[in-house]
């Protein structure tokens, strides 16, 4: 843990002269942000087979990290030396602190509640725009293997109306074009549901922010954010390869 907090001590001080005390606030975005450049590769691979699901090995990857971040900013003490971190700031509130804390010093209102509104705030946008985004990925996930199975069916029928010489051919025909996206209609109602519920549990990093302390949270919205952008980005390049009649990871070989 403590190369993890000389790095972010580092970072704060290269940041110090211009943000001042605000400086290891800024360290741990930019710290977030070098995390997840790391992890864009496992990001791209997801969603190139990009399922309701897909992500989820980025996101296991940086549970390490917040928990070095939770400790860092939780404990008192750190290799049995003071924790200089619990003194830094993101203005009035302090990075270890807590909610709870925020409104036992001030109240709701007060100089460090309203830091904390501010991050509530912002991580309601991003959960909200991460649900929107996640409901048309999962409808149009679920539409294409519709069509998919739909068009296997349509091939097997063809199939089956065929001359006694031809039918092996376009049995074999039928079968490679049905045999990727077709899935059975209960696994379609799946998707359907699990398209429904999994982009709401971005909402529960509200309430984790809410628990931890606030440099915790700062990791927490930073990579949320990112992930967003990311998928949004990746999606949009996706689609301009398509449109173009481009493979995708040419195009997204030739974005890097």
């Amino acid at each position: 843990m403590s190369v993890f907090i000389d790095l972010v001590s580092l970072l704060g001080r290269l940041l110090e002269p211009v943000l001042a005390e605000s400086a290891t606030a800024a360290a741990i975005v930019l710290f977030t942000v070098l995390v997840r450049l790391a992890l864009h590769p496992l990001s791209r691979a997801a969603f190139r087979g990009a399922t309701p699901v897909a992500g989820c090995l980025p996101v296991l990857l940086q549970l390490p990290v917040f928990f070095l971040m939770y400790r860092a900013f939780s404990s008192a003490e750190i290799g049995g030396a003071a924790n200089e971190l619990l003194g830094h700031r993101l203005f009035a509130a302090p990075l270890g602190g807590r909610w709870g804390e925020a409104l036992g010093e001030g109240g709701l209102f007060g100089e460090q509640g309203l830091v904390f509104l501010g991050l509530f705030a912002v991580v309601s946008v991003v959960a909200a725009w991460s649900a929107v985004r996640g409901r048309k990925a999962a409808a149009l996930t679920a539409a294409t293997a519709g069509a998919g199975t739909a068009g296997a069916k349509a091939g097997g029928a063809k199939v089956g109306g065929a001359k006694a010489g031809g039918s092996k051919a376009g049995a074999s025909g039928a079968g490679a074009a049905g045999g990727v996206g077709v899935i059975s209609a209960e696994q379609q109602e799946v998707m359907r549901k699990l398209g429904g519920v999994l982009p709401l549990l971005s909402f529960g990093t509200l309430i984790t922010a809410a628990l931890v302390p606030l440099a915790a949270g700062l990791y927490l919205v930073t990579t949320t954010a990112w992930s967003v952008a990311e998928r949004a980005w990746l999606q949009h390049r996706k689609d301009r390869a398509e449109r173009a009649g481009l493979p995708v990871g040419g195009a997204e070989r030739s974005a890097m």
